[in-house]
């Protein structure tokens, strides 16, 4: 489009046939026919792509509402009950993670990815930082929820850890603590699903 002189078109609207046909170059004439077939070809692959994500997108959501789940559904029910987490965030937690076993909330950090790296040599005892070495899907809606836990859920035990940690640091120390709230956060919906366990001072969405 661009070497044509075309703009101002977005595939992902609905009316992406009957834009591409008004179409016109940079001289004001219509795209050449390679040019045309070209774009109807991947416009094509777009709409299968875009077909088979809201067909998934119904798959994952029928979870959510199914009046007889099985285990990961339940898992699922259960963590969209809590404010601020979502069906997609729930779809990848339990999918990704709580539906594997492990030993403990420290396991369960390392696999995503959560886990601190301490640095020992010597006389020298140091933390690396976040080992990043675990399920990066895992890990990225970890940070995402962790973002949202203080702004939906406030008044949790979690959040109040946060906001005592980073005080008024700037927005470095920010990132680095919130990674930290992500792991925490992680294990206590792990324990919310597995034991029962309701995250201190969290609170639930109103019944439907």
């Amino acid at each position: 489009m661009a070497t044509l002189g075309a703009g101002d078109y977005n595939p992902l609207l609905q009316n992406r046939r009957r834009r591409l046909a008004e179409l016109r170059t940079g001289l004001g004439e219509p795209l050449p026919p390679h040019a045309h077939g070209k774009i109807e070809r991947l416009l094509a692959r777009l709409e299968l792509v875009l077909s088979q994500i809201a067909e998934l997108e119904r798959e994952r959501d029928a979870v959510a509402e199914s009046k007889a789940p099985d285990r990961a559904g339940r898992m699922i029910q259960q963590l969209t009950s809590l404010r601020g987490i979502g069906v997609q965030s729930a779809t990848v937690l339990v999918r990704e993670a709580f539906v594997r076993g492990f030993a403990n909330g420290k396991a369960l950090g390392a696999y995503a990815g959560l886990a601190s790296t301490p640095y020992s040599s010597g006389g020298i005892d140091r933390e690396q930082g976040i080992g990043k070495a675990g399920n990066r899907r895992l890990r990225t809606v970890m940070v995402e929820l962790a973002w949202l836990w203080q702004r939906y859920q406030p008044s949790t035990a979690h959040a109040a850890w946060f906001r005592k940690r980073v005080g008024a640091t700037g927005r470095r120390i920010r990132k680095v603590m919130v990674v930290a709230l992500a792991r925490k956060l992680l294990i206590a919906l792990w324990r919310f699903v597995s034991d029962g366990v309701v995250p201190e001072g969290a609170v639930m969405k109103p019944a439907a």
